[in-house]
């Protein structure tokens, strides 16, 4: 396989793939709040996120078997060919109801795309390389997650939400078109059978992986904090595109994520993540502190660089702890752990700010406590396993 770059071209096409998927189902996000309260259910705006990452959570003991065992490729194509369903009915939505419901099914998406491409990428990539590698990843996801808000509000205002929501298809059927030209990784594939959706308890959960995915969940619960509060927060501060947030955090989290990963695989995942999570609980207390665009946005940027010092490393850590026959299994857990952080960050931040102004800065302390107990955690508490190589 051609290399460009010191990476694979294969590795390439799947950051592109990688960047269009996460610009499908991103670019609705900022719009969402306002969707939901033109159907009447403002006060259910915490189950925006919170049903999309509950059954994303569901999906991912599922997604982790199946890229094991059919192959890492299907279950992409899998992950995207839901978000391009999803844009062509949001438009169709007329209930509060409706909507719940759809935003859950909504989740399986994310509970098949990323795990595929993440032991994808850990299939193709040199160990040496990995915090770089999932760094780079990172980047071409946050490019997604920034373009996503901004494109989707463009259009929003400019033509409608349906034209914004189709649109959000668009993006999901080219992620396929690019997965449909790769080589599948997984040596001995089986093909799909029901049984394999039959899941003993013993494979839901990976136990190697226990500490990345106790410092990701708790790490996560910030961004859902973000995720919920943030297009209020920027009413509030009369900012009326509620996507810049999303642009000043992510192209910071961009400038640092190659960089970070590069300095994890030198000095050790334990090393940054201990700066990264004591970051992230500085950056949400400046964030709920914010008077202004400047401060805003300001505070949006150190935000982005925490988690572009964050991300990259659990990821590799998750890889690096994780047996080769299992690993579909082990980003599985991981990402379960990052959507019930989630989860749980939009819907006890939604409880904690109850639409009012006054009560921000008490959701984003909430996104603070929790990255400390991450920071301590590690600091304290974290045993690591025996090598892989004692269990092969």
């Amino acid at each position: 396989m051609k290399k460009t770059g010191g990476f694979t071209l294969q590795f390439w096409l799947l950051c592109l793939s990688s960047f269009l998927f996460f610009s499908s189902f991103n670019m609705m996000i900022p719009e969402l709040p306002d969707f939901l309260t033109g159907l009447g259910g403002a006060e259910y705006k915490g189950y925006i996120i919170s049903l999309f990452t509950l059954s994303a959570a569901i999906s991912r003991p599922f997604s982790g078997r199946l890229a094991d065992t059919i192959g890492r490729i299907p279950v992409m194509v899998i992950g995207a060919g839901v978000c391009f369903i999803m844009g062509f009915i949001y438009p169709a939505v007329g209930s509060v109801t409706a909507f719940l419901l759809l935003r859950f099914f909504h989740g399986f998406s994310t509970g098949f795309k990323p795990t595929g491409t993440s032991a994808y990428v850990a299939d193709i990539v040199p160990v040496e390389r990995r915090g770089e590698a999932m760094g780079m990843l990172g980047v071409f996801g946050s490019l997604g997650i920034a373009a996503g808000p901004a494109v989707g509000g463009i259009i929003a205002t400019a033509i409608s939400q349906n034209a914004m929501f189709y649109t959000s298809s668009v993006f999901a059927i080219m992620s396929v078109i690019i997965l449909l030209g790769m080589t599948e990784t997984v040596a001995v594939k089986r093909p799909f059978t029901p049984s394999l959706l039959v899941i003993p308890l013993n494979e839901v959960f990976e136990p190697r992986v226990l500490g990345p995915s106790v410092v990701m969940l708790l790490s996560a619960y910030s961004f859902g904090v973000v995720l919920t509060i943030i297009p209020d927060f920027s009413v509030h501060l009369g900012i009326m595109n509620k996507g810049l947030f999303f642009a000043s955090f992510t192209a910071s989290s961009i400038l640092v994520r190659v960089f970070a990963g590069k300095v994890s695989d030198r000095y050790g995942r334990i090393t940054v993540l201990r700066v990264s999570t004591l970051a992230v609980v500085f950056a949400m207390w400046f964030v709920g502190t914010s008077t202004g665009p400047v401060h805003f946005f300001t505070a949006g940027a150190l935000l982005g660089i925490a988690a572009g010092m964050n991300s990259p490393s659990i990821f590799a850590w998750t890889i690096d702890l994780s047996h080769p026959l299992h690993r579909g299994r082990a980003m599985a857990t991981m990402y379960i752990a990052m959507e019930i952080g989630i989860g749980i960050g939009a819907l006890l931040s939604a409880y904690l700010f109850d639409n009012q102004a006054e009560k921000i800065p008490l959701a984003f302390n909430s996104g603070a406590f929790f990255a400390l107990i991450a920071f301590l955690y590690i600091l304290l508490l974290y045993k690591p396993p025996k090598p892989v190589a004692d269990e092969a």
